[in-house]
């Protein structure tokens, strides 16, 4: 059975979305599911603009078939290489044998190690600014490099303002019926995938989106179609806000993250009394994780989120506490900037996490990290309430 919606009276949505999908790019955890979008172009030629991920083949070619009805593909625009939007080129290319590629130099290099048919005498190259012409829409294609793969391209469709933004703008969360985000509770319910995605995803190359941004904000957009979650038709300043926002490194709000590991409970108890010290001074929203029980992908989120970062952390094995070295590596591989760090320790006999935890903080563009450490000596037992609320009182100042 097909599923389908219209983007307008030309263009269609024929993408499909996975609910099976347990882990994307078999690394992040998506409860959720994920969407694959893709989009048919009728005009005097037909234009299929990405394919989706094989999980998905099945209703992907029924939504296909239906919009074509019985009419042959003349083109496939390929803005990203990526297996979740390509794994399907070489079945098209069988069942529309004199469809064309339509994509850059670097794409048909990556493909042509995916794929062994033969790129040069199917390819339709462009370069950054060039246009194609397919009846009554002309469409003008911009470089995106590392957004997030190095051949990433956008389509801009002049005629009806559609921005085509390849994994720019996209959310992980599968779709159900509703795919446009002025159907749906997008805050609510969609804006932490988005943000998850974004910083996971894409959070590396924050220069890169800035360049990407400029190119956009040069263009009249009425409509940006992702390939993964919902498209927007309305209040898109409102995501492209976001979107600078990340890109910047800037965080979203004066919210506090507080990360903590804990074998024994002891730390954890030490945390909790700060975060309850931190609400009576009259802050609100502070979010409280321990870091072996939360995957890491929602902590990077977090700290793109959150302007001040709290990690506490034992020491372990004379070393950091092995999740959260994990979780400050992963920050650090995702470029985060920006930030206000303040560190708490634990150790029994030789603490010495929170310097190796400075250490690494060090390493991190303009972030600030607290001259303080708080060294828990086993359990609160060890410390003073006084030495727990001045250190309360840092982060709540700092």
């Amino acid at each position: 059975m097909y599923n389908v919606r219209k983007i307008n009276d030309k263009i269609s949505w024929v993408g499909a979305s996975d609910r099976r999908l347990s882990l994307f790019e078999n690394v992040i955890p998506v409860p959720r599911g994920v969407s694959y979008n893709s989009y048919l172009l009728s005009d005097e030629k037909n234009v299929l603009i990405d394919t989706v991920d094989a999980s998905v083949a099945r209703q992907f070619v029924e939504n296909l078939k239906f919009v074509l009805d019985g009419s042959m593909l003349d083109f496939v625009i390929v803005n990203h290489a990526e297996p979740d939007h390509c794994a399907l080129l070489a079945d098209i290319i069988t069942m529309f044998p004199d469809a064309k590629i339509v994509c850059n130099q670097q794409t048909v290099r990556i493909l042509s190690r995916f794929f062994d048919f033969d790129f040069a005498n199917r390819s339709v190259l462009v370069a950054d600014g060039d246009t194609l012409n397919f009846g009554e829409h002309t469409f003008k294609f911009f470089t995106a490099p590392m957004v997030h793969w190095p051949e990433v391209m956008v389509s801009y469709d002049e005629n009806d303002k559609i921005l085509f933004s390849a994994d720019a703008f996209g959310t992980f969360g599968a779709l159900g019926g509703n795919i446009f985000a002025d159907e749906l509770d997008f805050d609510r319910n969609w804006l932490d995938d988005a943000r998850r995605y974004y910083a996971n995803i894409v959070g590396k190359y924050g220069s890169q989106v800035q360049a990407l941004l400029q190119k956009v904000n040069a263009l009249e957009v009425d409509c940006i179609c992702p390939l993964h979650g919902p498209i927007w038709r309305k209040n898109l300043s409102h995501y492209i806000d976001k979107y600078d926002k990340w890109s910047r490194y800037l965080p979203e709000n004066d919210d506090v993250l507080i990360v903590y590991g804990s074998m024994y409970g002891n730390t954890e108890s030490v945390v909790n009394y700060i975060a309850g010290g931190l609400a009576e001074r009259g802050l609100k929203n502070i979010a409280v994780y321990d870091v072996s029980n939360t995957h890491v992908s929602y902590l990077v989120s977090e700290a793109f989120r959150c302007p001040k970062i709290v990690l506490a952390a034992p020491t372990y094995n004379a070393k950091i506490y092995t999740p959260m070295e994990c979780f400050i590596a992963d920050m650090l591989a995702h470029n985060l900037q920006n930030r206000r760090f303040a560190v708490i320790e634990n150790g029994s006999w030789a603490p010495m996490s929170g310097k190796l935890i400075k250490d690494k903080l060090a390493e991190f563009k303009n972030c600030v990290v607290a001259a303080e450490v708080l060294t828990v000596k086993s359990s609160s037992i060890g410390n003073s309430q006084n030495e727990i609320d001045v250190f309360t009182d840092i982060i709540y100042k700092f």
